[in-house]
């Protein structure tokens, strides 16, 4: 099994959910994710779970927190992503190919 690592940062209690924006933060350029869940007994980690499952169009449960379950800024990994989620990732944080 394959999967695929990157940082994103989280704002929790979101007016709306999105997903995109880059954030320069301490794991380096991460993805931004706005969810309209509170910071509270782990409701905005399952929300981001939820909101980066749509976006990437993958299954929640192959989406894995591997660090910063407590903070804004999180590593998240992709077991068995799909061929095009480099390209994907790419859109979302508006970064042009080179």
């Amino acid at each position: 099994m394959t999967e695929h690592r990157f940082p994103i940062r989280v704002r929790p209690a979101a007016r709306r959910p999105t997903v995109g924006g880059q954030w320069d933060g301490r794991l380096g350029p991460a993805l931004i994710v706005a969810v309209a869940a509170p910071a509270v007994d782990g409701k905005a980690n399952e929300a981001v779970r939820r909101a980066l499952a749509d976006a990437l169009g993958v299954h929640r449960r192959h989406i894995t927190i591997v660090a910063g379950a407590r903070s804004r800024d999180k590593l998240v990994a992709i077991a068995d992503p799909p061929a095009d989620l480099t390209s994907t990732l790419r859109r979302l944080t508006g970064e042009q190919r080179q």
